[in-house]
């Protein structure tokens, strides 16, 4: 299938491998690079295959491709494969020459970046590369560096200091100092973030693997802490952090900070001299050391007299190391040390993030002194760590530029995305720096003398404002807590103009911060917007929600090229004049041309179109199922948006139902007229890729195989559609009433399209609009009524039949989110799970839903409470609000900030109090009946949900809640971070909080995720080669996708984490164990880093680490794996969940292994209780836990037991799958060996007891397990399935799927109604546990080679 064309002529222009279906309209693939690289070329694959997921890029034409129905499936697809590197040799003064593994591609300044990591060269910072005696551009590229090739020799030149470089230079000191110490994580500070995972495989998989190998059946400790056993009531916090060794930092100096004597006078400066340090040592020596432009040595200055003249030992050094080597001996040791641990950690424990991850626990830690903590606490750090010296950052500028790069060829889209993200990231980081700044009250307001809800900010370059309704602005619409929204509805219209990516429309780069109770928004400041009035700027929409409303030819033309993919309606309103105004967004949408000349759009917040069922409109009247439901219900505000996912399903869904109404009607005229050409202008028939999803929403078609028939039938009837070419009256007459039936807006093609404006307060539509208005109406009715009749339901249905399985809050609003359901239907979600037939198989999701409904409904309550706070009363604040939200203690007491210090003077109150602030100590007097009495309140008002609890113990109680849980829930949606330390919620005579054990309040922010499309798209490829049983192509792919996601994202996403987990299950499937194990150490490590170090995907990948492990021979780690991930969910979510039963098989699976058969026994019957309340006593993972159980009974030889269970599980086989199955034989096969067994058991004992001690006993077989037996095991749990092929059997395997695939194709054009060979075939065997577990929602089906 795959052909390497190296022998491609050079001089061949790649770019003709393109794919035609680009120029058709259609996706197209990715061109090859102008660079010289190897091509493969890759066979097709169906494209029904490459769902969609997430708006990657925008569906073309309501989601159907425009591409001729014959081309899809023709296109090539090239891939890129980075160039070869090669080797230089570096030579630096002092150590031994050393080579380095270089790529083209690369910077000369990325071989800095190299040197200044390296254990050997880490200390120097200020050098250039010089080859053959010329030095080398920093920022060159190193293909184009002359005379630059293998074996070339690079040296290493040491420069002299500038002030800057000398900065740069104790800066790099201090961090190689701290390199150890996670004071950072904790802290939440330079993107750096937690990870646990060496603690628990002591080191590096991979090397301690082969030392392990030899050693399989080695006594190891199985018996975990008591709280991780089943049933174990105890959910400890300490464990989550457990203490890494390496933290206990080794200490090189006492004190290295900047001296009182900085900066230099003047004639010192002309001596050279550009700063001062102090130095204490670890020997308590006390010395001050000049950085000049030569490097740095002793001067004789001490703390009172100055004294810049050298010192003895006169010994001048470039480097800062160097020099304290020689005066301090402890230094030189513990420096060495340290450096060699440093470089030993994983590269991706210390490799920053994109974005910020903050830890809500951390434990007790000492405040140490640091002089360059210090120094960026007080300067907004611009002069030396941005890139442009000198000078801030032109955030506006850099962001729009980046989208202005060209994007013709993959490289150039690389570069572009690559440079849009890094932007974005910084961006982040700034804006929530300076939200931070804004309401802490460190940054002056441009408005100063208006009151502090009023007043706006800039700061480097990013113009901050606050929720609040100003001006009465959103008086209509629910004043401040519609200002509180807005800023979110706008972020996601950023977030969707952006994916867009129309060329020539701009978005401000915008972030929302949530911080201390306030919501910040900072935004990127239009050129030339500050010197104008609004009024004369905005020359598109309206400023004042839709009274005055003005348009421009440019904007129409601009927007109208999103409004396909974002479904939404050019549509005529009326402005104050009584003029009509065309628009092609809502009102609210602005449009401004800044100074730069660039047409910018703003005030995204009604890009979609309205929720009616939380806008009650005088004199209309909702669907039956809306009503049925109680809706519409009063909102506290009405910006309620449907989110873009429904507009999506639902446009998905009436196009499913146009086909249907359209086609069947058409099929009957087929046999009189048989033409080819389209009536469908928009959009011929649905490229597959489009319509891979059924109409329950983005994972619909997780399971491909019952979809895969609707799919053909859709494809059918779009060729009878398409064969028909509407000169017959009759069919344009067909296609009209199918039309009219599901709201399109055109009648001779599907087009449906949103009005966002319908409904909106104050906005007029034109009289001859009138009908299309009433279209509009009932279309928005229509599809309030679908998010109710169809995503709702759907949602339980998947949840029912474990398609999804939440874990936490996050995970389910990312579900509920997936399928466009907002989390103002939570309540309604939990009404329909009481409902449901199958309310035990739900406990979970109601468990989870009911802790959500009750941490957002205290988080809101939390947010206006916060805003009252004073930053001095702010820990016990918090922590008497904890008190009260989830302490048993009956009456906690406040203390209020004043017992530390007592001025002499009652001084006056200043005027600069936090907006808003209330009276500062009406906090004080909340109590927990109070708070409760809120939350119920809350609940009931926004989410329509009645809590049956007055109490945290009552709700425990009734809902099976945990309080650790809800400590963790609550603390995630406000940042709080609390200390880690064992909490007594259920003590009545002492509050569970003090206010030391509140740490620190950190920012919530939402931002734009930019994303890496090609990259993408190969994955997904990939993916579905995957799925066809191409192991080997799937894999060249996915790895290929994991070059493009690193070219953009760097080393760190969640990404490139699903990425290393796909890589990490194939390696396994095709027998690389090492590999397999490296990639998915990669992943838990990344997914650590990026998500969370107990965020559910977290957990997962310790599962699949585990396995990997116990496959690799390492027992006690895949144990303390497996361990850990049970710890977790606990902690997390409890006991009683779907996916402990899966952890408590694998556990205990390796304790049968390892001979520990009473510890086995509790987790596997755990797990059968688990299954069985999950899954149905008949199930088929019910009847394989009961087999598991007996496997171990039999090793005790307790045949009893072990029969009752195989007896269990043979009936639920016979049953569900017939005498004649496979698994029915096997498992009769077995009964009948442990009848055996337990017959000749019982002729011993009864020998024994006939003869006595004289009785001739044959020896008895018990059977420890086979290593291979338990692995085999394991792999059906996990669902992966192997099928054990020669390399024979394999290319036969290929050759012949490849022949039938070709078959298919031919008979596909030639009757142009066969459906693709989609999906794996599920497994003759074992239809269900076979392909076990569904992984979490976002994991491919497990890859199975089907023969």
């Amino acid at each position: 299938m795959v052909i390497k064309t190296d022998e491609l002529p050079a001089a061949a222009p790649a770019d003709s491998a393109r794919e035609p279906s680009s120029q058709a309209g259609g996706k197209g693939r990715p061109g090859a690079a102008e660079l010289p690289s190897v091509m493969l070329l890759n066979g097709d694959c169906p494209e029904s295959l490459k769902k969609e997921e997430g708006p990657t890029e925008p569906p073309q034409e309501n989601g159907l491709d425009e591409a001729e129905p014959g081309e899809e499936t023709t296109g090539q697809e090239v891939i890129v494969i980075q160039d070869t590197g090669f080797s230089v040799k570096i030579l630096a003064p002092g150590i031994e020459p050393f080579s380095l593994q270089v790529s083209p591609q690369e910077m000369v300044q990325e071989i800095h970046q190299v040197l200044m990591d390296r254990e050997d060269t880490c200390h120097r910072t200020c050098f250039s590369l010089h080859l053959d005696g010329n030095m080398l551009d920093h920022f060159s590229e190193l293909r184009s560096v002359e005379g630059l090739q293998e074996g070339s020799v690079l040296r290493v030149v040491e420069e002299p200091y500038t002030v800057r470089e000398a900065r740069i230079h104790v800066r790099h000191v201090r961090d190689l100092l701290k390199s150890l110490d996670p004071s950072d994580a904790f802290n939440g500070v330079d993107c750096n973030s937690l990870s646990f995972l060496s603690v628990f495989t002591d080191g590096d998989l991979g090397d301690s693997g082969k030392r392990k190998k030899g050693l399989e059946m080695d006594p190891i400790d199985c018996t975990p802490p008591e709280y991780i056993l089943p049933g174990s009531r105890e959910r400890p916090l300490c464990p989550l952090q457990p203490q890494n060794r390496d933290w206990k930092p080794l200490q090189c100096l006492k004190v290295l900070t900047m001296s009182g004597w900085n900066p230099p006078p003047g004639n010192r400066k002309m001596h050279g001299d550009l700063m001062y340090l102090f130095v204490i040592t670890a020997e308590d020596r006390q010395v001050s050391i000049t950085a000049s432009t030569r490097g740095f040595y002793l001067n004789q200055s001490t703390a009172y007299h100055f004294n810049p003249k050298p010192a003895s030992p006169r010994f001048l050094s470039h480097s800062l190391v160097e020099l304290l080597n020689q005066i301090s001996p402890t230094f030189k040791k513990n420096f060495a040390v340290l450096q060699k641990k440093r470089v030993q950690r994983h590269p991706f424990e210390r490799i920053a993030t994109p974005f910020q991850v903050y830890s809500w626990t951390a434990p007790q830690a000492e405040h140490a002194m640091d002089c360059v903590r210090a120094e960026d606490a007080y300067t907004s750090r611009l002069g030396y760590e941005e890139h442009i010296p000198g000078q801030t950052r032109d955030w506006n500028e850099e962001l729009q530029t980046t989208r202005e790069l060209p994007r013709k060829n993959l490289p150039e889209r690389l570069l572009r995305e690559r440079a849009i993200f890094k932007v974005h990231s910084d961006f982040t980081a700034a804006a929530t720096r300076g939200a931070m700044a804004v309401i802490d009250g460190n940054v002056m307001a441009i408005n100063p003398s208006e009151e502090t809800k009023m007043q706006m900010f800039i700061w480097n370059n990013i113009f901050f404002s606050l929720g609040f309704d100003v001006r009465d602005h959103y008086k209509d619409f629910g004043g401040d807590v519609a200002a509180y929204v807005a800023p979110a509805n706008d972020l996601n219209g950023v977030r969707t103009y952006n994916a867009v990516d129309v060329e020539g429309l701009y978005t401000l780069g915008t972030v929302v911060v949530d911080y201390r109770g306030y919501r910040v928004t900072a935004q990127s400041i239009i050129p030339g917007i500050l010197e104008r009035d609004q009024e004369q700027s905005v020359i598109y929409g309206s400023i004042d929600f839709g009274k005055t409303v003005v348009s421009h030819p440019r904007y129409l033309e601009l927007l109208e090229r999103t409004s396909r993919p974002l479904k939404i309606l050019r549509h005529r309103v009326l402005n104050d004049r009584d003029e009509e105004v065309e628009l092609c967004s809502s009102v609210e949408c602005k449009g401004i041309i800044g100074n730069d000349g660039r047409h910018y759009i703003l005030d995204l917040l009604r890009t979609f179109p309205p929720d009616l069922n939380f806008l009650p409109v005088p004199g209309e009247r909702l669907p039956e199922e809306c009503t049925r439901a109680g809706f519409p219900r009063t909102h506290r505000h009405k910006l309620c948006c449907l989110r873009q996912e429904l507009v999506d399903a639902f446009v998905e869904h009436r196009y499913l139902l146009f086909m249907k109404l359209a086609a069947l009607q058409l099929m009957q005229q087929k046999a009189s007229k048989m033409e080819s050409s389209t009536s469908l202008e928009n959009g011929g028939p649905p490229s597959l890729e489009s319509k891979s999803e059924d109409p329950l929403g983005p994972e619909g078609s997780e399971e491909e195989g019952g979809n895969a028939s609707g799919l053909a039938k859709v494809k059918e009837l779009a060729e009878t559609i398409a064969s028909d070419d509407g000169t017959d009256p009759r069919s344009r007459e067909v296609i009209r009433n199918a039309c009219k039936a599901v709201g399109s807006i055109s009648s001779t093609a599907f087009d449906v399209r949103f009005n966002p404006d319908i409904f909106s307060p104050g906005v007029r539509f034109p009289e001859s609009c009138q009908e299309e208005v009433r279209d509009q109406k009932q279309l928005l009715k229509d599809a309030a009524a679908f998010l109710l009749s169809c995503q709702i339901p759907g949602l339980v249905k998947d949840c029912t039949d474990h398609v999804v399985l939440p874990m936490d809050g996050a995970t389910l609003s990312e579900v509920m989110r997936q399928r466009g359901i907002n989390m103002r239907y939570l309540g309604k979600v939990l009404d329909l799970v009481l409902r449901s037939p199958a309310r035990d198989q739900l406990d979970h999701i109601y468990k989870i839903g009911i802790g959500e409904l009750i941490t957002r409904s205290a988080k809101h309550i939390f947010k206006t409470y916060l805003q009252g706070v004073e930053l001095s009363g702010l820990s016990a604040a918090i922590s008497h609000f904890l008190n009260c939200f989830l302490s048993s203690y009956p009456n906690p007491v406040a203390h209020l900030p004043a017992d530390e210090l007592v001025s002499k003077k009652r001084n006056r109150r200043r005027r600069n109090r936090p907006p808003g602030a209330a009276d500062n100590t009406a906090w004080a007097v909340m109590t927990p009946q109070e708070l409760w009495k809120n939350i119920c309140q809350e609940a009931k008002n926004y989410f329509d949900f009645t809590l049956e609890c007055e109490s945290v113990d009552q709700a425990v109680e009734t809902y099976g809640l945990q309080k650790i849980t809800l400590l963790r829930e609550i603390s995630l949606k406000t940042g709080i971070q609390i200390l880690l330390k064992e909490y007594s919620f259920d003590s009545r005579h002492k509050p569970a909080f003090t206010e030391e054990d509140v740490l620190n309040i950190f920012p919530v922010v939402k931002h734009v995720n930019p994303k890496a499309s090609d990259a993408f798209h190969f994955f997904q490829s990939g993916q579905a080669k995957v799925q066809q049983g191409f192991l080997k192509e799937g894999c060249e792919l996915i790895n290929e996708a994991l070059n493009l996601f690193n070219n953009v994202y760097g080393a760190m996403h969640v990404e490139i984490c699903a990425c290393l987990r796909l890589l990490a299950r194939l390696h396994y499937i095709m027998g690389d164990y090492a590999e397999a194990l490296s990639n998915q150490q990669k992943a838990v490590l990344m997914s650590e880093r990026v998500m969370g170090i107990e965020h559910p995907n977290t957990i997962q990948e310790y599962m699949h680490l585990a396995l990997y492990c116990f496959a690799s021979s390492q027992l006690s780690t895949a144990l303390s794996l497996l361990y850990r991930a049970r710890y977790l969910t606990l902690l997390v979510f409890g006991e009683d969940h779907p996916e402990m039963a899966l952890l408590d098989n694998n556990i205990g699976l390796v304790l049968h292994g390892v001979m520990e058969y009473d510890l086995s026994l509790r987790f596997l019957e755990n797990a059968l209780a688990v299954s069985t309340k999950y899954h149905g006593p008949k199930s088929l993972k019910v009847a394989l836990s009961h087999h598991l159980v007996a496997r171990v009974y039999e090793s005790k030889a307790e045949f009893r037991s072990a029969l009752q269970h195989e007896k269990d599980g043979y009936t639920i086989y016979k049953t569900q799958l017939g005498e004649d199955h496979e698994k029915t034989k096997e498992s009769s096969e077995y009964l009948k060996c442990l009848t055996q067994q337990a017959v000749a058991l019982q002729r011993t004992m009864n020998e024994i007891y006939r003869n006595g001690s004289s009785a001739n006993i044959p020896p008895l077989k018990f059977t420890a397990p086979s290593m291979a037996s338990v692995l085999e095991q394991l792999n059906v749990i996990n669902g992966i399935l192997f099928i054990p092929l020669s390399q024979k059997d394999l290319e036969n395997l290929k050759a012949e799927v490849a022949r039938r695939h070709q078959l298919q194709e031919a008979s596909r054009n030639r009757d142009k109604a066969e459906e693709p060979m989609a999906t794996e075939p599920e497994p003759a065997g074992a239809p269900e546990d076979a392909a076990s577990q569904p992984q979490a929602t976002k994991d491919p089906p497990p890859p199975s080679l089907q023969g």
